[in-house]
């Protein structure tokens, strides 16, 4: 058994009432819809931008952006390593923060459940990450795993609430 160093992963879960292959579709193809705005939770800040998934291994989640001067941007945010709908997507994801060669890793499972299904995200590897990283806000071990599973909760509470209009 692999021990996971303290800190180095942060886990949410969230029941929907859609199927998994719903759930999975409305994660990956309406991202723009439930990722939350703001410079909490999008690369571009305050600037509008589109967030999505290019479908497939290889394919990138990203956040396109016009500048105020009205230059178009991609910032990637990370890369599809594993894309298996309806049950599993796993992302290498990259902060704006981030050197060459920094990344962690983001697991999405979509398994059924009662009444619908259980999606639980799996943010881990921030271990690899220096102690005073920037992405840290000050943080370590318990304490940057429950900040980072804050804002994954908050992401997908907005994310239920985009599946209920699915219903």
């Amino acid at each position: 058994m692999t021990m996971t160093p303290p800190g180095d992963q942060a886990t949410v879960t969230v029941f929907v009432a859609v199927d998994p292959a719903t759930a999975f579709e409305v994660f990956t193809t309406e991202t723009d819809l439930w990722w939350k705005r703001g410079v909490r939770f999008r690369a571009a800040g305050r600037a509008l931008g589109t967030m999505c998934f290019e479908p497939g291994v290889g394919g990138r989640l990203f956040e396109t952006v016009t500048s105020r001067a009205g230059t178009p941007a991609t910032l990637v945010i990370g890369r599809i390593l594993v894309w298996q709908p309806p049950s599993r997507l796993v992302v290498e994801w990259r902060n704006t923060n981030f050197a060459p060669g920094e990344q962690t890793e983001v697991e999405v499972l979509f398994e059924p459940a009662e009444f619908g299904t259980r999606v639980t995200v799996h943010h881990r590897g921030w271990s690899t990450l220096r102690p005073d990283h920037p992405a840290r806000h000050g943080l370590a071990g318990p304490a940057f795993s429950r900040m980072m599973g804050l804002w994954w909760g908050e992401m997908m509470t907005s994310f239920r609430e985009r599946t209920e209009t699915k219903l």
